[in-house]
């Protein structure tokens, strides 16, 4: 069997199973057990998953702030999270970031986010977004981490 065909069929056999059917032979995906952590972050296994972390927060800060003061906190509350949960900035794998006005905020926030990861650092992606429920807000980061 050809490497596309291989390919196609694992792809084809992955998105069944995630629509909730197996391919005939197959055996049903093993349960995923996550579990609720300090913080909110999500555990399964020996992976956190952080979700939406805004840039600013009123109640722990009453003006939004520019993108530099932005992405100092939401990788504070990241830090933070991550430490409830038993893990810290150096275990992290991935990270996402949506930022409004990619264009004039890239910069500024990348200089920022290389003073929390300076080596070693995760994976990440990041894309523009127009903006958020939270009228000020300029940016919302995710992250994947590792934890024993």
């Amino acid at each position: 069997m050809s490497k596309s065909k291989s390919r196609r069929r694992a792809l084809s056999a992955a998105a069944l199973m995630l629509a909730g059917f197996a391919p005939a032979g197959a055996q049903s995906p093993p349960q995923i057990k996550k579990k609720v952590m300090p913080g909110g972050a999500i555990r399964s296994g020996n992976f956190l998953f952080l979700s939406g972390i805004g840039g600013w927060y009123p109640e722990r800060r009453p003006v939004p702030g520019d993108i530099r003061q932005q992405t100092a906190d939401a990788l504070e509350i990241m830090k933070e999270t991550l430490a409830k949960a038993g893990s810290s900035l150096d275990l992290v794998l991935k990270v996402q970031v949506s930022l409004v006005d990619p264009e004039t905020n890239w910069e500024p926030m990348n200089e920022v986010y290389n003073t929390y990861f300076p080596k070693d650092r995760p994976v990440r992606s990041y894309f523009g977004t127009t903006g958020f429920r939270r009228k000020g807000q300029l940016l919302q980061i995710d992250c994947i981490a590792y934890v024993d």
